[in-house]
């Protein structure tokens, strides 16, 4: 297929929304499985499936799911106003709700290891810890989310 053709095709539409939307948290990932990578100097392809860490991929998504839908009905029009009602909801819910949620099982998991003396497997394993967003690291996926769409919708209409 041409790749104008493939560009004709989802420009100024609903395929453009959603391929910005996906791409952009999937981008998000692939840094964060780099700074991983980088800062631990061991490959985990794990961290592809797992939330927490830096920058926010539902913060880079949903941010820039909403930025694409502002380029191409406009920032005034209530479609977009909708988007960025829910991205807001959705970054609020990853660096308040989400964070606290693993803070508590971070908790939970010293207090069955000080019960248990360290056998967590008789009941069940450890909780999963890293489930939130720092407010910084939301801040940071949403930038780069805005980021891409301007950069996504340049590319698709160049």
């Amino acid at each position: 297929m041409d790749l104008d053709v493939l560009r004709q095709t989802i420009a100024n539409n609903g395929y453009e929304v959603i391929l910005c939307g996906i791409t952009s948290a999937f981008v998000a990932q692939v840094i964060k499985f780099c700074f991983f990578t980088i800062k631990t100097r061991h490959i985990n392809f794990k961290i592809f499936t797992t939330t927490g860490g830096m920058p926010s991929s539902h913060s880079t998504g949903v941010m820039g799911l909403s930025t694409i839908v502002g380029i191409l009905q406009g920032f005034d029009s209530i479609l977009f106003a909708s988007c960025l009602g829910f991205s807001l909801i959705i970054m609020y819910d990853a660096a308040g709700l989400r964070r606290a949620a693993g803070k508590t099982a971070a908790s939970l998991n010293r207090m069955m290891e000080d019960f248990y003396h360290h056998d967590l497997q008789s009941v069940g394993g450890k909780l999963k810890e890293l489930l939130g967003h720092t407010p910084l690291e939301v801040f940071v996926g949403a930038i780069l989310g805005i980021a891409y769409a301007y950069l996504f919708h340049w590319f698709v209409i160049k």
